[in-house]
This record gives structure tokens, sequence and C-alpha cells, in this order.
């Protein structure tokens, strides 16, 4: 094991190994993407796993190592809300592997109040959407280099339609924040993401999805404000553990549904979205939003 200080702390390198499928898994740490990470590498995958917390994501690969002793299993600490930290995780992966051919895009944060991160970004909605976004592409190359075949799966939420549409005018919400609007506005730019995304590496063999995990008991609360938690509390005996949660993102990448692009799937089916999900103007909107959004914090995307 290897300990690092600093941001993208790499607590563990394994030896290369080649001629085995690469996973990258980020909110890896805990909950349902502890629960990716861990199958894949029993089922033979080569897995590069990010946590946030230096404590859960020790944990979680002392786990993942003992639920699969043979596997070869790497442990990156980066904080995703800063588009830097993104860049820079992203260019760990590309120093380990030529090539990816699964990018789940699990992390994610609901917020107790307001937070700006370094870009001057609400911390939401760069945590779940604009580090999504930003990683994916500087991920593609890896992903092309495994295609036809590889596949992009990001979790998000029927709590996409708990919101009208985007708050285009205020998507930092600076003028009126609502922590509820600000993880179901994330939630939504998941989906868009995921639907644009897919037509755009559709003919270089990629597939993009999300997923709805269902109501999962995980620590995914913790920074949540006294209605989140309580929600969470309230929801706990109809809720799912985060094996459960863990199903359709576990079909999908071990092979399941392999007509599936741009979808949004629920209970290993497709699922309905709101008729802002559905919005062809509003995915090519955010695509180029967010673009702007990277550039101005530094990174650009062709």
């Amino acid at each position: 094991m290897q300990c690092r200080s600093g941001t993208g702390d790499r607590l563990y390198r394994g030896q290369e190994y080649h001629g085995i499928k690469t996973a990258v898994v980020t909110g890896a740490s805990s909950g349902i993407g502890l629960v990716v990470a861990r199958e894949l590498a029993r089922d033979g995958w080569r897995v590069i796993a990010q946590g946030r917390d230096h404590a859960r994501s020790e944990a979680a690969l002392a786990e993942i190592r003992s639920a699969a002793p043979e596997a070869q299993v790497d442990m990156i600490r980066a904080d995703l809300s800063v588009m830097d930290k993104v860049d820079a995780f992203a260019s760990q992966v590309a120093a380990s592997t030529d090539r990816i051919g699964l990018l789940v895009n699990n992390a994610g944060a609901t917020p107790s109040r307001r937070m700006e991160t370094a870009d001057g970004f609400e911390q939401t909605f760069a945590a779940n959407h604009l580090a999504v976004f930003l990683l994916t592409h500087r991920l593609l190359p890896l992903l092309k280099a495994a295609a036809p075949g590889s596949q992009v799966i990001t979790t998000a939420s029927v709590a996409h339609k708990f919101i009208k549409d985007m708050k285009w005018d205020d998507l930092k919400q600076a003028q009126s924040f609502s922590a509820s609007d600000a993880y179901a506005q994330s939630k939504l730019a998941n989906i868009l993401f995921t639907r644009e995304m897919a037509k755009r590496v559709k003919h270089d063999g990629i597939r993009v999805n999300c997923v709805h995990p269902g109501v999962v008991q995980t620590n995914f609360d913790s920074h949540g404000n006294l209605a989140v938690k309580l929600m969470y509390f309230l929801g706990k005996p109809l809720s799912l553990t985060p094996e459960q949660g863990a199903d359709t993102i576990l079909l999908l990448a071990k092979g399941g549904a392999p007509n599936a692009t741009g979808q949004y799937l629920a209970k290993r089916k497709p699922a309905a979205l709101s008729a802002a999900a559905q919005s062809e103007q509003g995915a090519a909107r955010l695509w180029d939003i967010s673009k702007e959004l990277t550039a101005k914090a530094g990174q650009t995307v062709g």
C-alpha cells in the first residue's frame, strides 16, 4: 500500500495486468459505489476506485481486497467537486491504463446549505453534474480504446421529477437557493447529459446510460439538511440495501440490456422520464453551458 499526502492520494496501487477489463468507479468508498467496485473485482475486473474521505476509502479498499484477494484494485482519493481535481484524477487514471471498459459515475452529494466550490460553482451542481461531464470527457480516449462495448453508467435519480426544469437563469442558485432543488436539478442534469452523450459517441461503439438505484440506506444523507435526513429516516423501512441499489448498474456492467444506450433505467428496465428530462433542446443547451462553465474553470472540453 502506498499513502501520499494531499488531494488525490493513491491508497494502493497493484501490479499492472494485461488482457483484463478495467473499470473506473467514483464514489466507491461506501454504499452503492463500494458494492459496484467490490462485485466487479470479484468478477475479474481491474478496478480503479475513487473516494473522498480517507478513512472510508481505506476501509472500502480493505473490504474489496478481502472479497477479491486476487483482484487488482487502486483507490485514489479526490474531491470531484473541483474541476482541476477532476482533471488530476483523470490524469492518474490515464497514467495507469491505456483503456477503460467501464466508467461508473456514482460520486454525488446532497447539500445542507448553499456552498460554492473553488471554481465559484454551487457545490451540488459541480459535484453531481459538472464532474461527470468533465471526467467522462477526460476519459473518453480510454473508453474509445476499449470500444466497441465500453460503457458509461451514471447514477441518476427519480428526484429529477421533483423540479420542473433546470434553473436555466440561475444554475448556481445564487438568487434563490433550495437544497432539494439543487439535488433534483443535478439529477435532471445527469439524465440530460446521458442522453446527449449517448448520441455523440454512438458511432464510437460506446454505450451511455443512467440509473435510478432506488432509495438506498447509505451515508448519502450525512451532509444533507434536516429535510433530507428526515426523508431518509422515514423511508428506512422501505429502503433498499446498497446491494439492491447496485443491481441495475451491475446488470449493465456485466452485459445486460446490450442494446440500451441513452436510457434511464430503474429495476433493470427503462423508466419514465419527466418532460424536462426528455427535452432534446434542454440536453443540447446543458451541454453547451457545461462546456462554457468547465472552460471558465480552466478545463477546456473539445
